[in-house]
């Protein structure tokens, strides 16, 4: 094998395997809402609690909690 031929071969198989080692997409995960998870929305709905503090409090997105609030019937979101 000549050089060239040799250094092709090398730089292939660095290619290859950085790849190969390519990280993998974070998926989100779905956690089901407990109920104490429920009582805490219902209490800081009551509270008039802003949704990205409940958001930090609860590690959820604001979106995902104001949806399950209106599934409740709960109003978040609404006030300044």
């Amino acid at each position: 094998m000549s050089t060239i031929e040799h250094v092709l071969e090398e730089r292939l198989i660095k290619t290859e395997t950085l790849v190969a080692k390519k990280a993998k997409k974070k998926t989100a995960t779905r956690r089901a809402y407990t109920k104490e998870d429920l009582k805490a929305l219902k209490a800081h709905s009551k509270a008039k609690t802003p949704v990205e503090k409940i958001a930090r409090l609860m590690k959820r997105s604001g979106p995902t909690l104001r949806q399950k609030a209106a599934s409740m019937g709960l109003s978040l979101g609404h006030r300044r």
